[in-house]
């Protein structure tokens, strides 16, 4: 299904979401050596709960997981990069950790996520893997908008990874969002431009690319949910939702 907003629920998804983003910044404030990702986990559930919002994840149970996924928060480190579960696991320095948030707040969802490395990052210029992967979000965002095709934004996305050096994988990638949170179109982070669906205004997508240091396979943990790199290789993943209007895009998710 493909489902075209109205301005009153564009306006409601407005405020979904800035709570989103706000949550990512709060939680990632928290993300310091010797958190727990349970702990984030759980604070995630308070500010969900004290906002009025109800999370996408916690009885989400597609075909591709072991559901219900029973969490608040996807929390990937290292060479983890998708549908991180959390789990035991005591934050150290120098880790690499995406965070991932759905959550719908009067019946319109929103979806984003960041990465980061805990504590002081090993370069001064940050991690290139990050860099790539919100350089290509920043492209995508800017290939989309009112007649624009699927097939622009994920050129635009595949072209930066691309060029940095990275393959990418296409199994997962950006999507449909409204009334709940994955809907079509699908949209791959490589394609060809002129291809596949028109956007028109009122569609929102939740764009997010995603990157693998040296490989472009996964491999799953066995708990049915975490996407790890086959290799064992660090990865990244950035990802905004976005309207499309009459005259552009709008980022609904960027933090204040």
């Amino acid at each position: 299904m493909i489902e075209i907003l109205s301005a009153a629920e564009i306006s409601r998804a407005r405020r979904t979401g800035a709570l989103v983003a706000a949550i990512l910044q709060a939680l990632k404030q928290q993300s310091t050596p010797g958190t727990n990702l349970l702990d984030l986990d759980r604070a995630a559930a308070v500010m969900i709960k004290e906002a009025g919002a109800v999370s996408c994840y916690v009885d989400y149970a597609p075909s591709f997981g072991r559901g219900p996924f029973g969490h608040y928060i996807c929390t990937s480190v290292n060479d983890a990069v998708l549908h991180g579960l959390p789990h035991d696991y005591t934050l150290a320095a120098g880790d690499l950790v995406s965070l991932d948030l759905a959550v719908s707040l009067a019946g319109v969802a929103a979806d984003s996520a960041i990465s980061f490395v805990v504590g002081d990052p090993a370069s001064p210029g940050g991690d290139p893997l990050i860099a790539a992967t919100e350089e290509a979000l920043r492209a995508g965002i800017a290939a989309a908008g009112p007649g624009a095709r699927i097939g622009d934004i994920s050129y635009a996305i595949g072209s930066v990874l691309t060029q940095a050096g990275y393959s990418v994988n296409t199994q997962y990638g950006g999507h449909g969002i409204g009334s709940t949170m994955h809907q079509d179109p699908h949209v791959p982070n490589l394609g060809r431009p002129g291809r596949g669906y028109k956007l028109r205004p009122g569609l929102l997508l939740a764009l997010e690319p995603w990157v693998m240091a040296d490989t472009d396979q996964l491999v799953t943990d066995p708990d049915g949910w975490t996407l790890r790199s086959a290799s064992g290789c660090r990865t990244a993943h950035s990802e905004h939702t976005v309207a499309i209007t009459s005259d552009g895009v709008e980022v609904l998710t960027l933090p204040e």
